[in-house]
């Protein structure tokens, strides 16, 4: 048995004494990242001639929802339940996703229904198998990062959102940054807008600007956006997700994997193959705030791509280029810099940058 398979990856940590945690990502919705085109769409809801989505067909998206049912979620869990009793296992759950429905329904490869159909259904399917299997195992569903949804008005989308699909009592919380590179920063004190408001004011307004906690990569505090940081992000996530779900009490796993450097990028609207990032904290359940933190953890495999440059290492086209690859920050952009693969595969040059911009 290789490691090529959720199986096997089991099998080899079963063997283990103790046993190694294993962190699955849940990854395989119909029309996946639909705003997007680097990981877009294994599974499709309306598939074209050559296999990829089409994502401008509307419909009710019953095939590619069984076919996500049937064919991935169905033989993951079955793995999953013959390995709960020895190993221990969590679930991260289709990162972006319901972040892209909170706030990118304007894409009409997002607000279509046969997307929405698939990320409203498939998303509590997963959930509930899961659960009903291996209540055990718990399950983080995605919630992007404080970059996307820290402005309150996408965090109140988002917290509706999780509200109306009924599945808040079977996770364990939530991760944020996944693939991304957002600090984690440090906690400031809660001082909400108004009482029960979810938008701290801490930092905003050019309030406590020397407090290192309103440190502001990304100048999003000039924007009315508290989430500067992951910790402040979710900080005032889990004061929004209460206000539409009483007394949850959400915990979360922040993906530390590639925000070792905090001020590398010249936009942070951009996401590709950043050049100058770092490793950040290594895998730790010694967090800053261990009742909403669980866990730092390296999520998306430092040194696996992003997204290709329009040319791939071998010269052909890339045909899941996506112009973000191309911007500004990403590798590849400049000239003397190597072409990089498809997501999710290895990245030489891109893994020893971060090795060397490490902050561990």
């Amino acid at each position: 048995t290789t490691t090529d398979t959720v199986e096997g990856i089991l099998a080899d940590s079963a063997k283990k004494s103790p046993p190694h945690l294993v962190v699955f990502i849940v990854y395989d919705l119909p029309n996946r990242d639909c705003h997007a085109k680097a990981s877009n769409g294994e599974i499709c809801c309306y598939p074209n001639s050559d296999g990829t989505c089409n994502y401008d067909m509307s419909g009710d998206c019953a095939a590619g929802i069984n076919q996500y049912k049937t064919q991935y979620i169905d033989p993951f869990v079955a793995v999953v339940r013959q390995y709960a009793d020895r190993v221990p296992i969590a679930l991260v759950i289709e990162p972006d996703s319901l972040p892209n429905l909170a706030t990118n329904l304007g894409d009409p490869h997002c607000g279509n229904s046969a997307t929405q159909a698939a990320y409203t259904q498939g998303i509590p399917y997963a959930i509930n198998s899961f659960y009903n299997a291996v209540p055990n195992v718990p399950m983080y569903v995605d919630a992007a990062h404080g970059g996307w949804l820290g402005w309150d008005d996408n965090l109140q989308k988002f917290a509706q959102l999780i509200a109306s699909l009924n599945i808040a009592s079977k996770i364990r919380g939530f991760s944020t940054n996944v693939a991304n590179y957002q600090p984690i920063g440090i906690q400031c004190p809660w001082q909400p807008q108004s009482q029960g408001s979810s938008r701290n004011d801490y930092c905003l307004n050019n309030q406590h600007q020397s407090d290192p906690c309103c440190a502001d990569p990304c100048k999003l505090e000039g924007q009315w956006n508290p989430g500067n940081n992951e910790l402040n992000y979710i900080q005032g996530l889990t004061v929004g997700l209460r206000q539409h779900i009483p007394n949850f009490q959400p915990h979360y796993i922040i993906d530390s994997g590639r925000n070792g450097v905090a001020n590398m990028r010249q936009d942070c609207a951009n996401w590709c193959n950043i050049r100058g990032a770092g490793v950040g904290l290594k895998p730790t359940t010694n967090t800053a705030n261990t009742t909403l933190v669980d866990a730092y953890y390296w999520l998306k495999t430092p040194g696996e791509s992003d997204g290709c440059t329009q040319m791939l290492p071998n010269g052909q086209a890339c045909r899941r280029y996506d112009s973000m690859c191309g911007s500004e920050d990403s590798i590849g952009s400049r000239s003397g810099e190597p072409r990089a693969p498809e997501a999710g595969k290895w990245f030489d040059y891109q893994i020893k940058m971060l090795a060397e911009n490490a902050h561990m």
